[in-house]
This record gives C-alpha cells, sequence and structure tokens, in this order.
C-alpha cells in the first residue's frame, strides 16, 4: 500500500491471550515478572528478587539506564480471586550485583540483567502475601519502572552549580522502610561523582544497611552516612532524638546549594518542613523548595512559618476552572482535582487518594498547582502531577 500501512494478519493481543495460557510468563506485550528469590535485610525488610519477561526487557530497554534509582514498580497480585495493586521500590540498579550477597563476579552481574528486585515491609495484605505465602515461580503482572523520586529532579541545583564549577550536594533523609527507594539512588548519585550525606532514622540495628553504608565510605571520600538509632542517644544528631533544624545545621552543609531527598513516615517528613522553616538561608530561597518527596503517609502536616496547622485536603481555595484536554470537559475547583472533579460527575482514575500509589498521575499542559503535602507550587508549564494531592492555583489544562 502506498502509505505504507501493513495490516496484522494475527492480532498481538489475540497471541498474548493464547500464550498466556500455554505459559503465564509468556507475553508480547504484557510486563510479567517471575519471583525467584527472597532476602531477609532485616526484621522488617525483605527483598525478592524477580526474573523478568521478555515484555518487561524489550520496553525497558528503549531507555540507556533500563530504571534510575529510587524508581518503583506497581505490581499486580491476585490474592483469593481478587486482584490487588501496590507499588514497591527497585533496590538496586540495571547491571549491578545485590550488594548483600557480597559477590561482584561477572556471572553475578550478568544474571542482574534479567532480575529485578523490590524491597518489602511486610505489613498489610498483599505484603505479607509477597514476602510470606506466594509460592516461588509464581508470575504477577507489573508495570515499567516510574516514578519521580530520581536525580533528574536535581536539574536546577545541578546546573546552578555546573555554571559555578562546583559539585552537587545531596542529603538523603529517610525513616525505617523509607530507606528502600534510597537504595539504587545513593549508589547512582556516588557513580556521577555528586557529594552525598545520607541520614537514616530507625527504631533498630541494621547490619547488613550498615555494612552497605560502610562498604560506600570505604569507596566513595564523598559520602558521609549518620544512622540515627532512635533508642540510643548516642546516635542522635546536634543532641535531639528525632530530625530537628540543629540536627540539620550540625551537618556543616551548604543548604542552600543542596538537594534534599526525603522519604519516610508522616512524622518524619513533618519534622523536615518544620526544620526547614527554622532555618535561615544566606540568600533570598526557602530551604522548602529544595525538597524532594516520596512518603508512604497519609496527608502531610503543611508547615508555614514555624506554625502546625493542618492542610486538609478538602480545605477551599479561590475557584479555578480544570479543563480535560482530550474529553472536552471542564469543571470548577476549590480542592484537590481529584475531589472536585468527582464532585462534578467526572470520573477520573485513582487508588489511594494518599499520593503514594501513583494511579492518578497525569499530565499537565498548563497552569499552576500546588501540592498539599509538600506546599510546593509548580511552573505555569507542562510537568507530570498527582489529581488526588494537587490543587489549582490557577486555570489548569490536563491531557486527559
Amino acid at each position: 500500500m502506498a502509505n505504507g500501512y501493513r495490516p496484522e494478519i494475527v492480532q498481538r493481543a489475540f497471541v498474548d491471550f493464547i500464550g498466556s495460557r500455554l505459559h503465564p510468563f509468556w507475553s508480547l506485550t504484557t510486563p510479567k515478572l517471575r519471583l525467584i528469590a527472597r532476602y531477609t535485610l532485616s526484621n522488617d525488610l525483605i527483598a525478592l528478587q524477580f526474573e523478568t519477561n521478555r515484555a518487561f526487557k524489550q520496553q525497558t530497554s528503549k531507555t540507556s539506564n533500563d530504571w534510575q534509582g529510587g524508581q518503583y514498580l506497581d505490581l499486580r497480585v491476585c490474592i483469593d480471586g481478587v486482584y490487588h495493586q501496590r507499588s514497591y521500590s527497585i533496590v538496586g540498579l540495571t547491571n549491578q550485583p545485590l550488594w548483600w550477597l557480597d559477590d561482584t563476579s561477572d556471572s553475578n552481574t550478568t544474571g542482574q540483567r534479567n532480575t529485578v528486585t523490590i524491597a518489602i515491609k511486610p505489613q498489610g495484605l498483599v505484603s505479607n502475601y509477597l514476602t510470606k505465602q506466594m509460592p516461588l515461580a509464581q508470575v504477577v503482572d507489573t508495570s515499567l519502572p516510574l516514578g519521580h523520586f530520581t536525580l533528574e529532579q536535581t536539574s536546577v541545583i545541578a546546573k546552578e552549580n555546573l555554571d559555578n564549577n562546583k559539585p552537587t550536594s545531596l542529603l538523603f533523609i529517610a525513616s525505617g522502610s523509607g530507606i528502600t527507594p534510597m537504595l539504587g539512588l545513593i549508589t547512582q548519585a556516588l557513580r556521577k561523582g555528586h557529594h552525598v550525606t545520607l541520614l537514616h532514622y530507625s527504631r533498630n540495628v541494621l547490619p547488613k544497611l550498615e555494612h552497605q553504608w560502610q562498604q560506600l565510605n570505604d569507596t566513595y571520600p564523598d559520602f558521609t552516612y549518620h544512622l540515627i538509632h532512635t533508642e540510643d542517644s548516642t546516635t542522635y544528631l546536634a543532641g535531639k532524638r528525632y530530625l530537628s533544624a540543629e540536627g540539620l545545621l550540625s551537618l556543616n552543609l551548604s543548604l542552600a546549594d543542596t538537594q534534599i531527598f526525603a522519604c519516610g513516615s508522616q512524622a518524619l517528613l513533618t519534622g523536615l518542613y518544620k526544620a526547614a522553616a527554622e532555618i535561615t538561608l544566606p540568600t533570598d530561597k526557602q530551604l522548602r523548595d529544595n525538597i524532594i518527596v516520596e512518603d508512604f503517609g497519609t496527608a502531610l502536616t503543611d508547615v508555614d512559618n514555624g506554625s502546625n496547622q493542618v492542610f486538609d485536603k478538602t480545605v477551599s481555595v479561590e475557584e479555578h476552572t480544570v479543563y480535560l484536554r482530550s474529553r472536552q470537559r471542564q469543571f470548577s475547583s476549590n480542592t484537590t482535582i481529584l475531589v472536585a472533579a468527582e464532585s462534578s460527575d467526572v470520573r477520573l482514575a485513582h487508588g489511594c487518594r494518599q499520593g503514594i500509589c501513583q494511579l492518578c498521575r497525569c499530565n499537565k499542559i498548563s497552569g499552576v498547582v500546588k501540592n498539599i503535602q509538600t506546599g510546593k507550587v509548580s511552573d505555569d508549564g507542562y510537568e507530570s502531577i498527582q489529581t488526588c494531592i494537587n490543587i489549582a492555583m490557577t486555570d489548569v489544562v490536563l491531557d486527559i
């Protein structure tokens, strides 16, 4: 045909349907994982290693690095005939040996090219099933690697520092299992030559993790770590059990030029924003603008000028119009975009409603929104947002 179009004689969807009946791991289009090993990293952290199918390999290999440190997978798990979807952080990087095996042989590295490993805290229906009940060789559907908790978020500060011939300073702050998305992210940052500082708050001693941080410290002189065991006062920063302004200042970092990655409980993130509000930078910047958050909590306390006022997800603000470009529909919004849409009988994709599962994420074409968990106000331009935790500050156009 003149236009070069070649119709499919046999539809790929049909081939996938037949293939899945012959072998559940086989698919031309659907990424799938097969469980091959479990590793206990601590009393409350389990690593699951999966073999990836051909569709996963082909679709991730379209990018040069396959996936980045800090990203996650959405797993679709069937339990008692009901499908559940949950997000789990990827441990490590492509072609990187599993560090807790203490084996850097070429054969081990080669094996990582065909596997992906996630870390799970055994709690809740799906996590308990994955870590304790799901048999080896079981197959689950998965998304491709997702998430924006990556080094690409350092772009603004990194560009400023590169213009002045300065390396980028990165500060990673985690509590409990919030360390999981940082395991690959920190290694990636060190390989790129960044100055990295880690604060990890935990109630338990984690020998395997401590061994990993010490190995990185021996290898990279620009890596410093502080493990704060909340039951051991000798590990506290500035004599404080939890995160505080005094603790951040005791690190002797140029905070105005430091990108901060934070992941953990609501209490940790609330403490971080409170501390940021108490610290005056020597420039016209605010420290909270340097913070990137990946959280497992619910609504976050929005700290403004040191106050502890809770920013309700349904708080009223000035009313603006949200326009859905693909549907050619619009509605008025004076609360989160998701809630406003539902109030106008407009159905949008969503899941947890707490900013965790990412199912509501979509692309904003234009307009300004505010994240109610971090307080960060967006630019007036194209970007990916979550409708459940963003409110419209101007008229907004979404690619939905």
